[in-house]
């Protein structure tokens, strides 16, 4: 029988399955398109551009994050319980403390980013401050501090360069496939260059954006499981994620770029997950994580 722990181990050979396999393809797409237009310096440029636009990312996006979200810095003397709860936690994760941001959102969710652990940022919604207990709020807040101590944000910076380099040689590979200039629109070229060619233009996007939403989903189980490991109350985070589940409100700055960050969506409760929705899902469904966490003590199946 499985429990979380084994659940955790699971997530993180899954997760550099899933990258591996990201790298796979890029590797693929990048030998197909030098064979397919003769011009391996197409392949070059398209990934330093993809790797640059994507390190510029990786150093300012929680400046743009905190932007899109309005969130303020908040002292110590104007929340002194919420910098209490991250002081303490982060010293249980042994991380430098985070600096604070409150959201004036009346939507309950939280968000941590920061291109390391010594310029981390956790943020929380107002919403989310006046629902829960301080129990519920310290197991959201080790949630965000997982995040940051599994170097969550450098993983979903390097699956972002992969999905960058994917659609950018892809669409190379639909470009020159419909104008012409690659081998199977050359005078005696293989017609079925052409057809390959197609298919992984459409279809190498797609399963790339499957493959970051999967390793988003598990660093979220992984996350849940730290923060349950670093409060040693597992009920704390459940209770939490059941009550933000409930409200199902939809926040005002939310925006597909950046929803992957929060705890929870913040495009608020969807409706019952399918096999196909779970797919294009950032996030675990919420009924799974509750599950999981309250199963910790292993008398629960998973």
């Amino acid at each position: 029988m499985k429990n979380f722990y084994t659940h955790e181990r699971s997530n993180k050979l899954k997760t550099w399955f899933l990258m591996l396999l990201f790298f796979g393809i890029v590797l693929g797409l990048g030998y197909f398109l030098s064979y397919y237009f003769n011009s391996p310096q197409i392949l070059y440029l398209a990934v330093i551009i993809s790797i640059g636009m994507n390190i510029w990312a990786y150093w300012f996006s929680h400046k743009t994050v905190i932007k899109m979200t309005g969130a303020q810095e908040v002292a110590f003397a104007d929340a002194p319980e919420l910098h209490r709860i991250v002081e303490n936690l982060s010293i249980t994760a042994g991380l430098p403390k985070p600096k604070i941001y409150i959201v004036d959102d009346a939507s309950p969710n939280a968000f941590a980013t920061g291109r390391n652990k010594e310029h981390a940022v956790v943020a929380v919604t107002t919403g989310l401050l006046e629902i829960l207990s301080k129990q519920e709020l310290e197991g959201v807040i080790a949630h965000e501090l997982a995040h940051i101590g599994n170097n969550d944000m450098l993983v979903s910076t390097v699956a972002v360069v992969l999905v960058g380099v994917v659609t950018m040689v892809s669409d190379l590979l639909l470009r020159g496939t419909m104008f012409g200039g690659g081998r199977g629109n050359r005078q005696g070229g293989n017609p079925a260059s052409l057809i390959i060619g197609l298919v992984l233009a459409l279809l190498m996007p797609i399963i790339g954006g499957l493959i970051r939403f999967a390793i988003s989903r598990k660093r979220e189980l992984l996350a849940d499981a730290t923060a349950a490991m670093l409060t040693r109350y597992p009920e704390g985070l459940a209770s939490a994620l059941e009550k933000i589940h409930s409200h199902g409100s939809k926040m005002r700055s939310a925006n597909h770029a950046t929803a992957h960050m929060f705890i929870a969506n913040p495009f608020g409760r969807k409706r019952t997950a399918t096999y196909v929705n779970r797919l294009f899902m950032t996030h675990p469904p919420a009924e799974m994580r509750i599950d999981l966490l309250r199963g910790m003590d292993g008398r629960k199946s998973l």
